[in-house]
């Protein structure tokens, strides 16, 4: 069974930093993208941030320049750094998976979530 463990939200103060991880045991050479959502009380799920399997990076405008994901070296952990965080990036953060699981088929596996709370 296919488990994605996040770690390290929390509370911390506007302008602070938070460093999350997602470790998956999943196959790496199925591993095509990883990313990091989140969803904020009374709004929809947004997309943070994305790495392809060949490095690509993408963020929302909303978080560009504050936030960089990477990868582990075994390349099947992700991470999210947040800097100068804000109060409304207040929300739980998920990370997703995307693995291939034959010709043209993909399937996404999600994070149980994990809460950052941006408060003084």
């Amino acid at each position: 069974q296919v488990q994605l463990v996040e770690s390290g939200g929390g509370l911390v103060q506007p302008g602070g930093s938070l460093r999350l991880s997602c470790a998956a045991s999943l196959s790496t050479f199925s591993i095509y993208a990883m990313g990091w959502y989140r969803q904020a009380p009374g709004k929809q799920c947004e997309l943070v941030a994305t790495i392809t399997s060949g490095g690509t990076t993408n963020y929302a405008n909303s978080v560009k320049g504050r936030f960089t994901i990477s990868r582990g070296n075994a390349k099947n952990t992700v991470y999210l750094q947040m800097n100068s965080l804000k109060p409304e990036d207040t929300a739980v953060y998920y990370c997703n998976f995307g693995v291939m699981t034959g010709p043209g088929a993909s399937y996404h596996y999600w994070g149980q979530g994990t809460q950052v709370t941006v408060s003084s």
